[in-house]
């Protein structure tokens, strides 16, 4: 299987891409990862609602070009649905036996995700009510998605 998680802006901080390279490797035994970067807008503290529009739509823009036409879309977003780790296994392995071999996740960055991407979207997918720091959520998800596989070779792996 190939997962591609596309993501907007660059890790900043030594000891999210220190985890995110850790996550990589070890998903290595089971899929090909692909992680791709989209530039970030910078968001002004006083911007506007016409401007922060704006700039997910600039966002959206670079993460629609990345999206290949084969992948089956999954966007992170507070009201999407929420899945168990074992349910998140679960879809993965019942898209893969639907014969989606390539999975790709969308984290937008600080303010979100342009609708576009979010109507792309074949899953919308919402890992709680709270709100994480997008360089964060890309360690949680490559965290999740190894444990998936985990769950799914029934492999041990702490609960």
């Amino acid at each position: 299987m190939r997962i591609s998680i596309i993501c907007v802006g660059k890790l900043k901080e030594t000891y999210l891409a220190d985890a995110v390279a850790e996550y990589s490797k070890r998903l290595s035994r089971y899929a090909k990862l692909e992680i791709v970067e989209v530039a970030d807008e910078k968001t002004p503290e006083e911007a506007g609602e016409a401007q922060e529009r704006q700039i997910l739509a600039r966002e959206g823009d670079r993460i629609l070009k990345a999206l290949r036409e084969d992948a089956y879309v999954v966007a992170l977003a507070i009201e999407g649905r929420k899945l168990s780790s074992e349910q998140l296994a679960e879809f993965v392995e019942t898209r893969a036996l639907a014969g989606d071999s390539h999975l790709a996740f969308i984290i937008g960055g600080s303010l979100g995700l342009d609708a576009r991407v979010l109507k792309k979207a074949d899953l919308l997918l919402s890992f709680s009510d709270m709100t994480f720091p997008h360089q964060l959520m890309r360690v949680i998800l490559l965290e999740q998605i190894y444990r998936s596989f985990r769950i799914i070779r029934r492999e041990p792996y702490h609960k």
